[in-house]
């Protein structure tokens, strides 16, 4: 009963946040103008600020802050470590470094996007390449591995930064704070986050008892490497296509996962969908914030994530003390 409650909880929550996107923006919609828009093909002028405006913008950033606090759940489950997050993999900065490369060489958004993906898949190979040797998977070198990566991939980024023309720094900073303004359509991510979570659900009674221990895990009968692969590559898949949608956007992956353990939720078949409602809102509403707070004027949601994100936070671990 209680666990259903707290995901009923998460459902209301997820759908204000949604309904707030919809709401509010450079220019305020009554309840009433944002329902006639949802369902009147007539209403002119609000239907297409719905439609065609926020609601693709609200989709997309549920979409992406689900992928990234979902992606931190299996990763922390995979590596055992609370400070693990969806970016440890050196996906993003390698989205990061092929997006900014193209920037500077002057592409247009679908180059760019191909770089940003072509970026992120080198990553995970050569993560996995290091990582997976012989049949055997060592996670303390993917661990290593994935931070030094992302240490090369940030230093070959701050070149480009010194290196690009001085009209094209703002759009990479944006890109490198995470931005929703040039989201592309949501719905491949969308019902990529579906497919995920219920594939996390499945795998929840095996996640639980990997967190015992490979060795625990293994006695009890677990696939505990096939298992660690599937982990590996639904996370990568995640944090590619939230970095794909947003840019690269932090704190969500690491944060989100923990702010729903603080209210009591430990085992992986609440915490998968709950971290990803949680993750969903709470992008969801600082992107509303970004776009809202200095209309006409947007801001990198980035900025809003960290902003919002560490008094609650900071909150929580208070009123957990």
């Amino acid at each position: 009963m209680r666990a259903t409650g707290i995901l009923v909880a998460g459902v209301g929550v997820a759908a204000l946040s949604l309904s707030a996107a919809l709401l509010w923006g450079s220019a305020p919609l009554s309840v009433h103008e944002v329902w006639r828009g949802l369902t009147d093909a007539n209403a002119g002028a609000a239907r297409d600020i719905v439609w065609h405006l926020r609601a693709p913008r609200a989709l997309a950033a549920f979409a992406c802050g689900g992928l990234l606090a979902l992606a931190g759940v299996l990763l922390q489950a995979l590596l055992r470590n609370a400070l693990a997050d969806s970016y440890i993999l050196g996906v993003s900065g390698g989205a990061s470094l092929g997006a900014l490369a193209a920037t500077m060489l002057g592409l247009g958004l679908a180059s760019l996007h191909t770089a940003a993906l072509a970026g992120a898949v080198a990553a995970i190979a050569i993560v996995f390449g290091v990582t997976f040797r012989g049949g055997q998977w060592n996670i303390y070198r993917l661990l290593l591995s994935g931070v030094v990566l992302s240490a090369g991939f940030a230093a070959l980024t701050s070149l480009i930064l010194v290196l690009s023309p001085a009209a094209q720094i703002k759009g990479m900073l944006f890109w490198l704070m995470g931005d929703l303004s040039y989201a592309g359509n949501p719905w491949f991510a969308a019902m990529l986050l579906i497919a995920l979570t219920l594939g996390a659900a499945a795998l929840a009674p095996r996640l639980d008892i990997l967190g015992l221990g490979e060795t625990k895990a293994r006695s009890l009968g677990v696939g505990v490497a096939a298992l660690q692969l599937t982990v590996f590559f639904s996370a990568a898949l995640a944090t590619t296509a939230a970095v794909m949608l947003g840019g690269a956007i932090g704190f969500v992956g690491l944060m989100m996962p923990h702010a729903v353990r603080l209210l009591g939720v430990t085992r992986h078949r609440l915490l998968a969908p709950m971290a990803v409602l949680a993750g969903g809102s709470f992008l969801t509403i600082a992107d509303t914030c970004a776009r809202t707070l200095w209309a006409p004027q947007q801001l990198p949601v980035g900025i809003f994530t960290a902003l919002i994100g560490v008094p609650c936070m900071l909150y929580l671990l208070t009123r957990r003390a």
